[in-house]
């Protein structure tokens, strides 16, 4: 079974509580530091420090450094892609492409892009 890398759309419905994707967690999965850079963000923003950090601990054995390679590949993606995709995701696409996971996300602008697992709400 392949690896699944899940992105910042998907966790925060892990975090809300969604079924549909709970599931996720079950599976086989991986994220890399600016992924879990970005939720942390999200959750300290709207739900405060004590909730990040639970989440932070919870998931920082699943995330794994970024190689600059795949940081300079997100950057060209984001500038010929011409889509509205943020260096976030661009990142975590990159390096699920890079490595052979499938990228788990439900944004829209991924949604007919080769490797991925579309997942709306």
């Amino acid at each position: 079974m392949v690896k699944k890398y899940l992105d910042t759309y998907i966790l925060v419905e892990i975090y809300l509580g969604n079924p549909d994707f709970i599931k996720y967690l079950d599976e086989d999965f991986i994220l890399n530091d600016i992924t879990l850079a970005e939720f942390y963000g999200v959750l300290f923003r709207e739900f405060g420090e004590e909730e990040a950090n639970y989440w932070l601990r919870k998931l920082e054995s699943y995330s794994v450094s970024v190689e600059r390679e795949i940081l300079i590949e997100a950057s060209k993606f984001r500038q010929t892609k011409k889509r509205n995709i943020s260096f976030f995701d661009a990142v975590g696409y990159i390096f699920a492409l890079a490595n052979k996971y499938i990228f788990v996300t439900g944004d829209k602008e991924f949604e007919f892009l080769e490797n991925v697992e579309f997942k709306k709400k």
